[in-house]
């Protein structure tokens, strides 16, 4: 097995630092210990966000040609490619994924998105101008108006343990490409493979105080982070929950908030797809265990098809390998903790409870003494107001409704306080289409799907603030500025 990444100190304003406090990481796929790591100091998270603030207030990294901060953050990205082996093995142990996982979602799907935002930042103005009526234009001395892009100033990265590394490079990149400087505080499951960007950032030689990594095992540093007053800005992914505190803890100082959070998307099938369930089904939990805010829990099809969409995805679920994350052809590793093992059964069991009946899986799968584990599980509910249907269980349990008519089918997608993505299949692509202009979430796939540093992700209603990837994900590290010039008379 490859060795893992072996840094145990966090990463601060270009030092790095020890701290007395220590953090046991657990790899969830064995319940054995990965590391210690030395969680950082409060008074460090204190000294990463005033020298961010002093490194940002110098320009020495705000102020540079966007075409020099182009070449050092290819040169960040180059090294974190460098430490291809080490960094899969870090993911591979901390968060229980399995290796394709991360190697191909995470560590290849990161950099490509890391890459391709660079791509996009070139293409975009920094500078644009303003259009304005003729008669506003000629009445006075306006010569021209512009709109200027600026950074907004101290960035706080708070990123969630089932896509670290992914998550943290959709953040920190379109922020430090935009001018901001950056602290970085990944989650205390998953924070070994995020001490790696320290390095690189040391590597590619970022200024002192731009960037920094700062781990700890509860949430003062975040809360730290969250309200301090040299804080201008706030990008958390994680649930709705602490997304709403964060809210609140951000709201005394004004800060501009980012929030990715929770999600329960439908995926809805015409009767002319419904074939195409067993897919549907599988990409809820292959990979991730269904730890994915987007992944389509709620599977919408005609009630008149319920029963045989039933056997087709419980023969899927039936088929997927449950299995150590090292193990090739597993599928399906572990849940990140024994908490959100025991989410997964409080969800089923209230399910059951409300009406709903478990046709596959529903427990702990056998023969799995260690680790935490959880079978592919598959829910009959009997309406919308079941609890599986309504919460985020954050586990590999996918939960079938049916639906009277095109109609009905849109009102229970959007029966929901989250709206962060939603899928529909339809033979007729057109038809899709009309029923996804429907649906109040942030995105909707058609058929298909794409992840893309040209497209943005994020939600309506609970599930989140702003945008993420796309031109709208690099502007939200960015302030517009108004000029206004004419001549002196």
């Amino acid at each position: 097995m490859p060795t893992m990444i072996d840094e145990r100190r966090s990463y601060v304003a270009g030092d790095w630092v020890d701290g007395e406090e220590i953090l046991a990481v657990e790899n969830p796929a064995d319940e054995s210990r990965v590391a210690e790591i030395a969680a950082t100091p409060l008074a460090e998270i204190e000294r990463a966000i005033r020298q961010a603030r002093r490194c940002f207030d110098s320009g020495v990294w705000a102020d540079a040609p966007p075409s020099e901060r182009i070449v050092a953050i290819h040169a960040f990205l180059d090294h974190i490619e460098a430490a291809r082996a080490a960094l899969v093995a870090t993911m591979v142990a901390e968060a229980g994924q399995p290796t394709m996982f991360a190697e191909r979602s995470q560590f290849l799907g990161g950099l490509a998105i890391a890459r391709a935002t660079i791509d996009l930042y070139s293409s975009m103005p920094h500078e644009e101008y303003n259009p304005v009526p003729l008669d506003e234009a000629t009445r006075g001395r306006v010569a021209v108006s512009i709109r200027r892009f600026e950074p907004v100033g101290v960035v706080s990265a708070i990123t969630p343990y089932n896509a670290a590394l992914i998550m943290a490079l959709q953040k920190i990149v379109p922020a430090l490409l935009a001018g901001n400087s950056v602290v970085l505080r990944p989650s205390p499951s998953t924070p070994i493979s995020s001490l790696l960007l320290g390095a690189a950032a040391e590597a590619a030689g970022l200024p002192r105080g731009v960037f920094s990594v700062v781990v700890e095992a509860g949430a003062a540093g975040a809360e730290l982070l969250t309200t301090h007053p040299e804080v201008d800005m706030v990008s958390f992914t994680g649930s709705t929950g602490v997304g709403a505190r964060i809210l609140a803890q951000a709201a005394p100082t004004v800060k501009r908030v980012a929030l990715e959070l929770g999600g329960k998307s439908a995926q809805i099938y015409l009767d002319d797809a419904v074939t195409h369930v067993a897919a549907g089904a599988a990409a809820v939990i292959a990979g991730t265990a269904g730890q994915a805010c987007v992944a389509a829990t709620r599977m919408l099809v005609p009630n008149e098809r319920k029963d045989e969409v039933l056997e087709m995805v419980s023969k899927t679920y039936a088929a997927m390998r449950v299995g150590a994350p090292t193990e090739p052809g597993t599928t399906i590793g572990p849940v990140i903790s024994a908490d959100a093992r025991a989410r997964c059964e409080r969800f089923v069991a209230l399910a059951v409870d409300e009406g709903a009946v478990v046709v596959r899986g529903g427990g702990r799968p056998v023969g799995f003494d260690r680790g935490y584990y959880f079978e592919p599980t598959v829910l009959d509910a009997p309406d919308n107001a079941n609890p599986a249907a309504r919460e985020e269980i954050f586990g590999p349990v996918l939960t079938v409704l049916g639906y009277r008519d095109i109609d009905d089918a849109v009102a229970i997608a959007n029966d929901s306080r989250y709206g962060l993505s939603a899928q529909v299949y339809s033979a007729d692509p057109a038809a899709g289409t009309a029923i996804a202009r429907r649906l109040r979430t942030g995105a909707v796939n058609v058929n298909t799907a794409l992840f893309s540093a040209y497209a943005p992700s994020g939600g309506y209603k609970h599930s989140g603030i702003g945008r993420e990837r796309g031109t709208d994900g690099i502007r939200a590290f960015q302030e517009v500025k108004h000029l206004v010039v004419g001549e002196l008379r």
